[in-house]
């Protein structure tokens, strides 16, 4: 990126320990520091330009390099050490911070408070401002930078406008990691089952990540992984035998399905006979009778007919439906395996179980084939995994559920790793915690549709008694897009494996930090992006952004790549969540603070017409005014565009009207 030369000279701010005022001549506290004391005989302080360069903009690597070189560090070491500064209520504060700590952890594993706070300031010594960087000064072991107000405000802008929806990921943080090959697997619901609630987390954080690892260029396949296989479908199977209808299954198939199933399980609770129907469906599930497998193939096509009218609406999709089922055959050729490798053991009982134990004792263990000789879940999965990285030759696979498989994906990835599966490393298991108290009007809810539904119908209530709804054009879909972030918001506000207490009142509220706020912030700022469209200009005065709220505004937006990188770390959405509902929070105390004034046509007419104005916009007082709004809505762009961005990547739709 390039950087323009401000008019106004750099400042100090006085009374701070910053290259120009700060004492110097401290004993230093460690002899030889290359940190501090670049070189013995480098009296000159040091421009920090390169160092601002590092962190900002495509610059960042270069200026890494040149800092590297001064610092005689690694410039990978300095890249994660500039970060920028989180907005403060207290203002001003500084845009960019370098930790000395991270920098010199390599150097000494001993670096008391005072040492470390000693190199901090020798350091800011050793630095002096320039034409980007207009002060310095120090912090708990910190170094600070504050970047030119006008240079912030035009780079920040540029580099927005520029990159679209790429802006944050094009950072220098990103471009030294390799692209990857990954598998994401999420939703996986259980066929001829409605969709659960619990489902909902699965398909929504699952979608997370997949959008997540696809903006930064990863190639990602996303498979549902479906429960249709196992002694449930051998119960079921049984069950409508006896208690289905034809007739119901074609009209509404999955609630007949649940009822069914429902009678099933009453009735094997009384009676032992059904249970051995149900083992003996199974069986010949297993052993491939056509009877039998044509029953369980109508079970699974109504479900995925269901399941897909359900994921358009929660704006999902995937590259692969698979099954346990298609590693019925292959489970039995991982057993053989097992077997071969004198993994498999058998027990009293006779089933066949891996011994996980650190003493080969058993008294840790993994059971994988029943007494029968029927698959169990975890050798389907170990199919699966197996059979997934040789398709696909994926550097990672990623499984989205619930906590309570934890143990399930430890012993999987074990196993793995006992069959001489050294990728089994590069595995990972996301899991997430229950979501409690969630109920409707009417009650308990089970079915995932019946939130969807409930979420939509109160906020068209909502909606058509708010004084300052517009008439749209789709209601239903506005209040589809508004309910579904709501439910996104709530869900992602925390970590993913905690439980969480759903409350449909905290839910839709329009203020507060909900998805109801964040949409409402999305369709203000378009709506003033619209108003004013033909009289915006590329070309502003960046004079017009030094007010406190539009400063917050920019340097909020600086941080963008930074959450980016923290959650594509640790896959947790609430980083990119927290970081949208404070810029929505940002934008709206600068849209009332910093009014946009004057008609539209004014503005444009202005602005088309007279470029004597748009070369000295502050000879007259209107034009100064015009100017400023054209700065102002330039931000509230910018913000706008950000904030969609990080939108689409939690699965939510921004609405542009409400």
């Amino acid at each position: 990126m390039g950087w323009a030369t401000p008019a106004a000279p750099p400042r100090q701010r006085p009374g701070s320990n910053t290259g120009a005022g700060a004492r110097g001549g401290a004993a230093h506290p460690s002899e030889g520091c290359t940190v501090c004391c670049p070189s013995a005989d480098r009296e000159e302080r040091l421009l920090p330009s390169g160092l601002v360069h590092a962190r900002w903009g495509r610059g960042r690597a270069r200026g890494s390099f040149e800092l590297s070189r001064v610092l005689n560090l690694p410039p990978e070491n300095l890249i994660k050490s500039i970060s920028a500064v989180p907005v403060s209520k207290k203002w001003p504060v500084a845009d960019f911070q370098l930790f000395v700590g991270s920098v010199i952890e390599d150097k000494s594993s001993d670096h008391s408070e005072p040492d470390l706070q000693l190199q901090t300031q020798r350091l800011a010594e050793k630095l002096k401002c320039d034409t980007v960087v207009s002060e310095i000064s120090t912090g708990p072991g910190t170094v600070n930078f504050t970047i030119n107000r006008e240079l912030l405000a035009e780079t920040v802008l540029q580099q927005v406008f520029k990159d679209g929806s790429e802006y944050g990921i094009k950072s220098e943080l990103f471009s030294m990691l390799p692209r990857r090959k990954i598998v994401v697997e999420f939703s996986s619901p259980n066929i001829a089952k409605k969709f659960h609630v619990g489902h909902l987390r699965s398909t929504i954080i699952g979608n997370f990540v997949a959008n997540l690892k696809e903006a930064l260029g990863h190639q990602v396949t996303r498979i549902n992984y479906l429960g249709d296989w196992g002694m449930q479908f051998g119960l079921l199977g049984a069950g409508f035998q006896q208690f289905g209808n034809e007739e119901q299954l074609q009209s509404n198939p999955l609630q007949h399905l649940f009822e069914v199933y429902v009678q099933v399980n009453k009735a094997a609770a009384e009676d032992e006979n059904i249970k051995k129907l149900a083992q003996d469906f199974f069986r010949k599930l297993e052993a491939r009778d056509q009877q039998t497998l044509s029953m369980w193939q109508h079970f699974r096509d109504f479900s995925i007919e269901e399941y897909v009218r359900i994921y358009k609406r929660l704006g999902v999709h995937f590259d692969e439906y698979s099954g346990e089922s298609f590693y019925q055959e292959k489970s039995q050729e991982v057993l053989k395996m097992l077997d071969t490798k004198g993994l498999l053991q058998k027990t009293i009982k006779g089933t066949r179980v891996v011994d996980l134990s650190e003493k080969r004792d058993l008294s840790l263990s993994s059971t994988v084939m029943r007494s029968d000789g029927t698959s169990l879940y975890i050798t389907r999965d170990l199919a699966a995994a197996i059979d997934r990285m040789q398709k696909y030759n994926c550097d990672t696979m990623i499984y989205v559920t619930d906590k309570s498989q934890n143990t399930h994906f430890e012993q999987l990835f074990q196993i793995l790793k006992l069959m001489g599966y050294q990728w089994a490393e590069r595995c990972r298991h996301v899991s997430f915690g229950l979501v409690q108290g969630m109920k409707t009007r009417k009650g308990e809810v089970v079915f995932l549709e019946d939130v969807l539904n409930e979420a939509r119908s109160r906020m068209l209530q909502n909606m058509a008694s708010a004084k300052t709804s517009k008439e749209l054009e789709n209601p239903l879909e506005t209040a589809e897009n508004i309910g579904l972030a709501a439910l996104i918001i709530q869900d992602f506000k925390g970590l993913l494996s905690s439980d969480y207490q759903f409350s449909w009142d905290r839910l839709l509220q329009s203020r507060g930090d909900t998805g109801v706020f964040l949409q409402y912030t999305h369709a203000r700022l378009h709506s003033l992006e619209q108003m004013y469209r033909n009289g915006q200009s590329t070309d502003i005065n960046t004079a017009c952004l030094q007010d406190p709220q539009a400063i917050s505004v920019l340097q909020h937006l600086l941080r963008y790549d930074e959450v980016l990188y923290k959650s594509s770390e640790d896959l947790q959405p609430k980083h990119i969540v927290s970081y949208l509902l404070t810029l929505s929070h940002l934008a709206a105390v600068a849209h009332k603070t910093l009014p946009v004034k004057g008609s539209a046509p004014e503005l444009a007419q202005v602005l088309s017409r007279n470029s004597w104005l748009q070369a000295n916009p502050d000879c007259h007082g209107l034009s100064l005014d015009l100017f400023s709004v054209t700065a102002r809505l330039r931000l509230f762009q910018a913000a706008r565009s950000v904030l969609a961005n990080g939108m689409k990547l939690l699965g939510i739709t921004p609405v542009t009207q409400m």
